[in-house]
């Protein structure tokens, strides 16, 4: 009896779809995607309780090489909407900083002094079209600082590498995450400033919770002294 080969994981193999129809069902998402390859799942989200679209959906093929086929295809419309597939970023990924940015440049750490830009144009260029490597070196000098820039002319070269996350150039592994704009910087800091003001405040009125708490044990603790003194 043969074995089935084993499936890639399914993050590799999954897309997001932003900007869908309020009107687009699973049924219609799925036939449009499905022209690209087998798919395993699709669903478009829901409010819980109004069950109305909430605009994104996900749809996952059979292989990362039908997820390359429908990325390679864009633009996509469904019900008549242009839509913006993206690969689909992990739940233990998703709170990590820009981690559902666009962009088409990403750092490359851990670059040892025997890596030069031909090694990691050799290697990078399996994901898509480099328009430009930019190895740092220190101000004044040639020595380098172990990290580099590359700058891709699609977005979706990026999204793939980061997904895929372990890298291995010339025979050492190296760490990959999206270069943010300073613009792009700013917008994720406001917004972990707002998670941080949420908690913030959570914990304070906790805090408050427990001071009264402490408070009134303080105050009947007195008078159960007080009676016994009596």
């Amino acid at each position: 009896m043969s074995k089935e080969t084993p499936r890639e994981p399914e993050q590799l193999r999954k897309l997001f779809i932003g900007g869908l129809s309020f009107e687009t069902t699973d049924e219609s998402l799925r036939a449009h995607f499905e022209q690209w390859g087998t798919l395993t799942d699709c669903v478009v989200m829901r409010d819980p309780n109004t069950k109305r679209s909430r605009g994104f959906g996900f749809v996952t093929y059979s292989s990362v090489n039908e997820v390359d086929a429908a990325m390679d295809a864009r633009p996509h419309k469904v019900d008549g909407r242009a839509v913006e597939p993206k690969r689909a970023v992990s739940r233990e990924d998703s709170s990590k900083p820009g981690a559902h940015s666009t962009v088409k440049k990403m750092f490359v750490g851990g670059i040892k002094e025997d890596t030069d830009e031909e090694h990691l144009r050799e290697y990078f260029s399996q994901f898509g079209k480099i328009d430009e490597v930019n190895i740092m070196t220190e101000k004044n000098s040639d020595k380098r600082r172990g990290f580099a820039f590359i700058t891709f002319d699609d977005h979706d070269a990026v999204d793939r590498i980061v997904i895929q996350k372990y890298h291995t150039v010339n025979g050492h592994n190296c760490e990959v995450r999206k270069a943010l704009s300073r613009e792009e910087m700013n917008r994720v800091s406001m917004n972990q400033r707002g998670k941080n003001y949420t908690l913030e405040k959570e914990c304070n009125n906790t805090g408050l919770r427990e001071n009264k708490m402490c408070h009134s044990i303080i105050f009947y603790l007195a008078v159960l002294i007080c009676c016994i003194a009596l």
